[in-house]
Formats: C-alpha cells, structure tokens, sequence
C-alpha cells in the first residue's frame, strides 16, 4: 500500500473523523443518540481515522487521485 492521502487531506480526515465519533457518543446531537444514524457515524469515524493513520485510502486508488506529493 502506497501512500495517497496527503497531509491536509490527512487532517481533514481525523478532525472529520473525531468530530463522528464525539457527535455520535457525546450524545449532543438527538438525531445520533441511538439507532441506525449514531452506527453510520461511528463506523464512517472510524474509516476516516483508519485512513488517516494509514494515509492510504482505497477509494482513492480505484478512482487514481493522489493527494500526496511523492
């Protein structure tokens, strides 16, 4: 796995991520106290953090966007 995820990009993905994850467990937010929406949150925070640690992303690969230098 080649790196393709840049460092804006990068820190995009784990402020995005993060702020899924604090919405979906914090319990600000009624919409994703419990069910369905409160899972999607999580599971899309954690992808986000995932990709962001790896600076891989697979979609990226699939659809060939670099957003890295090298």
């Amino acid at each position: 796995m080649t790196a393709n995820v840049g460092p804006i990009d990068r820190a995009l993905r784990a402020l995005i991520g993060l702020a899924l994850l604090v919405l979906a467990f914090g319990g600000f937010v009624p919409a994703l106290a419990a069910g369905a929406p409160k899972w999607i949150a999580v599971i899309a925070g954690v992808v986000l953090l995932a990709t962001a640690g790896m600076r891989f992303c697979p979609l990226y690969r699939i659809f060939g966007i670099r957003t890295c230098q090298r």
